[in-house]
């Protein structure tokens, strides 16, 4: 028997053929009384419309595997990636001919090798500024197939499509910020990748997903799906989510085979850091505000019975707000508390003076909301980055800031990921979301090693006796 695997619309097809031809004929031989019995295949269910079996096209390189150790002979129809190859094979043989000056460091060679020892899948865990892009070029290079890079941002795209067309004497195509062009090396991002995936699912042997923890989103899941690429490789900071949407991450990508946090890697390959927390009092006005809002959401949920041991208890109160004035009260008086909190009037007091600290260093301030961001901005002329902020004025003030030519910058919530930010030594955090990823990401954008060795501040600005300040100390 031979078994022709062929791939569709974002999936694998399974045809049995009992003569072995491994022929075009219809599926009506798959129905054949003779036919012998499959072994059981991962994720392959029978099509009643073709008679076949079908699978999601991310279980080809299992369902392969399985018909291997069966012994059954295969007709694999899937692979275009080995077609889409030749024109860039080299004298060695076939295969994308892709070199790199890059000399790994110890522990990305490392990484590596932790990845290539799990079948070429599976999820690298390091800090920001450790380099997973180099290891994701050398990942390239060793498999030398048609590879997608799949990212969260077009700020994200834009720099692995400028890294790649350094590094690599081929064109890089790429799908998003206005273009879908599709070449052997192409970068795409998490949206682009999801409309084009059922299109091209079968171009790429390779597939490169960072800041991969945005694959447990339930739409960019099926990017993951419709790809038959049988090598994956997810890059980020921080794997685990919250809502534990990183096991659909494993299944999809493969398991975290490798990781590393920020103080493995600080004082040698990262810069060594402080983090100094600041506390701040609420005005007598915003402490009988933050009082009040927060009591009316506590004495809900103690009424309720909600204990949030688990981020599906804030969702069940999201959705009892739909149809109980109460909840939705109490979700209301959460927000105003928090908003009290995150924008205390002595934050600002407080930036004054660390501003003042640093005046002759570089500085990014964070914080969780665009209306603070504005009136930083106003009060000590410093560059705002917001979601507002259009791409080419927002690459202007990086580039600046850069230069030099500005000293400090702040933002909400836009620079925490997917954005090339230029090296600073100093980040302020005036409110955030109290996340672990947020705030790792944050620490990673003044960790870049310096020129004269000199150490990373991360100063973080909390409102005394308030939620804000429970989070900080649990993180710690």
């Amino acid at each position: 028997m031979t078994v022709r695997l062929s791939y569709e619309n974002g999936t694998i097809r399974v045809d049995a053929d009992p003569g072995g031809r491994g022929s075009d004929g219809d599926a009506d031989r798959n129905a054949d009384r003779d036919a012998p019995t499959l072994p059981p295949l991962p994720g392959v269910e029978t099509d009643p419309r073709s008679g076949t079996g079908r699978a999601p096209a991310y279980r080809y390189a299992a369902i392969r595997r399985a018909l291997e150790v069966a012994g059954i002979s295969i007709d694999d129809r899937v692979p275009a990636w080995e077609s889409l190859a030749e024109s860039g094979a080299g004298e060695s043989g076939p295969g994308l001919s892709l070199s790199t000056d890059y000399d790994l460091r110890e522990y990305q060679a490392e990484a590596l090798a932790a990845w290539h020892d799990a079948d070429d899948r599976g999820v690298l865990e390091l800090p920001t500024g450790a380099g997973k892009t180099v290891i994701a070029i050398r990942a390239m290079v060793d498999l030398g197939v048609p590879a997608l890079v799949v990212v969260p941002t077009v700020d994200l795209l834009e720099q692995w499509q400028r890294e790649l067309e350094t590094e690599f004497d081929v064109p890089i195509g790429r799908f998003g910020g206005g273009e879908q062009r599709r070449e052997p090396i192409t970068v795409s991002t998490y949206d682009s990748a999801y409309l084009k995936a059922e299109d091209v699912g079968d171009a790429f042997g390779f597939v490169v997903f960072d800041e991969v923890h945005h694959l447990g989103g339930e739409g960019y899941r099926d990017v993951a799906r419709l790809l038959a690429a049988p090598a994956r490789l997810g890059l980020t900071a921080t794997f685990e989510r919250p809502d534990g949407a990183h096991e659909t991450v494993a299944e999809l990508v493969g398991d975290r085979v490798y990781a590393l946090d920020v103080d493995d890697l600080a004082g040698d390959h990262l810069a060594p850091y402080d983090i100094r927390r600041i506390e701040v009092d609420l005005t007598p006005e915003e402490r009988e505000r933050y009082d009040e809002k927060q009591g009316t959401f506590l004495e809900y949920v103690r009424e309720a019975g909600i204990t949030f041991t688990s981020g599906e208890d804030y969702r069940k109160l999201v959705m009892r707000s739909g149809n109980d004035p109460r909840a939705r009260e109490a979700l209301l008086a959460k927000s105003a508390a928090r908003e009290v909190m995150m924008n205390a009037d002595r934050k600002l007091e407080r930036l004054a003076d660390l501003l003042e600290r640093h005046r002759d260093d570089r500085v990014i301030v964070f914080t969780a909301h665009t209306e603070l961001v504005y009136r930083i901005s106003e009060r000590f002329l410093i560059p705002a980055v917001t979601a507002e902020t259009g791409a080419a004025e927002r690459r202007e003030i990086l580039e600046r800031f850069r230069a030099g030519t500005y000293g400090r910058v702040v933002a909400a919530n836009v620079l925490d990921e997917g954005v090339d930010v230029p090296d600073a030594n100093v980040a302020v955090v005036l409110s955030g979301s109290g996340s672990e990823r947020e705030f790792t990401q944050r620490l990673g954008r003044v960790l870049r090693p310096k020129e004269d060795g000199g150490r990373a501040i991360l100063y973080e600005v909390v409102s005394e006796e308030t939620a804000e300040e429970r989070v900080a100390s649990r993180r710690r």
